[in-house]
């Protein structure tokens, strides 16, 4: 077991929902932050909620500018010295229907949620290399392991980052072993604002909270399950209620799932 105090921790998409809950949550068990996202006022909010503001700073950026994420990691290096954790955080929900959703608002849902982790964590990767140490922990959802309707970007992109980060952890293994880790983060609903700036088909936000997300976990349960997860040093965990049986359905009885999932109610 591996404690969080004291490492310096990277979170993106920090200044709400998961990440604010995390960044919150690590600071009161004694680690050091950086924050990012794009709103610089909203990161500063999250600051203030911190136990050691001495030990937090901010650092905006957008996750889609990819040309400056070289620059962005050398500056989060540069605060603290080193960087031992990136927590690839930053993302954006969809809820559209495949035949109302515009081309483009596919591709910007993959540039979140995507390739802005592929990017940072590529360029993060040279850090933990030279120092032969370091830890990957990715946020992706229970939507990860299966697809439903009305999220059909929002499904893809995050199926991309298992593949992707399954991957990286046996390429790494390959070269330090175990000491540059990776943990994929599943989430199911969890109540955070992330549905209110969900696109819809044609790029607009829905502006509303749909009732499996304000029904969901509380942020903060789902930041302690994560930091248990990083601390033991897991490598795959589902965090949620009921939708988690989701995964188990898929797995075993996929025909069965394959009905239940047709049938559910997504809006």
């Amino acid at each position: 077991m591996s404690s969080v105090k004291d490492k310096v921790i990277w979170i993106t998409g920090a200044s709400s929902g998961i990440g604010e809950a995390l960044s919150v949550a690590l600071s009161a068990k004694g680690a050091r932050l950086v924050l990012s996202a794009r709103r610089e006022h909203e990161l500063q909010r999250v600051k203030d909620r911190c136990t050691s503001k001495e030990n937090v700073h901010i650092l905006p950026m957008d996750i889609t500018s990819f040309d400056e994420h070289d620059r962005i990691t050398t500056k989060a290096i540069s605060l603290f010295g080193r960087v031992d954790m990136l927590i690839n955080n930053a993302g954006i929900s969809q809820r559209s229907f495949v035949k109302d959703t515009q081309f483009d608002v596919y591709k910007k849902i993959m540039d979140f949620n995507y390739f802005g982790a592929v990017s940072l964590t590529k360029a993060l990767l040279p850090h933990f290399l030279s120092r032969k140490t370091g830890h990957y922990v990715v946020i992706t959802s229970v939507t990860g392991k299966f697809g439903t309707p009305y999220r059909s970007g929002y499904a893809a992109s995050k199926h991309a980052l298992h593949g992707f980060y399954d991957s990286l952890r046996a390429e790494l293994w390959q070269d330090v072993k175990d000491d540059i880790k990776v943990t994929i983060i599943c989430p199911g609903f969890i109540r955070t604002p992330i549905t209110l700036f969900a696109i819809t088909g044609d790029g607009s936000p829905l502006n509303k909270m749909d009732e499996g997300q304000y029904k969901g976990k509380p942020a903060e349960w789902c930041a302690q399950k994560i930091i248990n997860a990083i601390e033991n040093d897991k490598e795959e965990v589902n965090i949620g209620g009921r939708e988690v049986y989701g995964v188990y359905l898929k797995r075993f009885f996929p025909r069965f799932f394959s009905g239940l999932i047709k049938k559910i109610k997504v809006r």
